[in-house]
């Protein structure tokens, strides 16, 4: 059982913000996989599923997404090595794509929850959404939506991780250390 995790936040107020990349893909993969949801209110999020795939959405708003996470781990039993968490990214440019095993959460809280909640050994698929200019403006650029240029760009920006996905799916290339190359620019 794999499980892929989008970070985000739930409704409609923080739809289309940039800390919402993450809830976009798991649609993008729910749609592509014609997954049913299977939610249940003890798992704190929606969930979906496709064969022996999970696709969760966290619905305990970005901070406690840890919550979310360790129930559907737990009530599925989910290996670490099968968790794959698909987040925005402050330290990436606009349009970057990277793929990492494990390490620090770089003071992203919805990482920083699942991290205490089942380690930090998880894969992670990084999405650039560029840097505010100063530290005291983060809070709010992570909760703002993406300008109008960038909006031109982000369906190629997410079809292309979709097939990074899909591809990894396929030939299981996020089961290795050496993952996929990372796209520093796809758009």
């Amino acid at each position: 059982m794999r499980l892929f995790i989008g970070l985000g936040n739930p409704t409609n107020e923080y739809e289309d913000t940039r800390h919402n990349i993450g809830f976009k893909m798991i649609d993008m993969l729910v749609s592509h996989f014609k997954a049913r949801d299977i939610s249940k209110s003890s798992f704190y999020g929606e969930l979906y599923r496709s064969g022996d795939m999970l696709f969760l959405k966290p619905t305990t708003y970005m901070n406690l997404s840890g919550k979310s996470v360790i129930a559907v781990k737990n009530f599925f039993k989910v290996d670490i090595e099968d968790i794959i968490v698909i987040h925005d990214d402050l330290d990436l440019n606009f349009g970057a794509l990277r793929f990492k095993l494990g390490g620090g959460h770089g003071g992203h809280n919805g990482l920083k929850s699942i991290d205490s909640a089942i380690s930090k050994e998880y894969k992670r698929v990084r999405m650039g959404i560029g840097k505010p200019q100063y530290k005291s403006q983060v809070s709010s650029f992570v909760l703002s939506k993406f300008s109008d240029d960038e909006n031109k760009s982000i369906d190629i920006w997410l079809n292309h991780t979709l097939k990074a996905l899909t591809s990894d799916i396929k030939f299981n290339i996020l089961k290795s250390k050496y993952s996929l190359k990372s796209i520093d620019r796809l758009i």
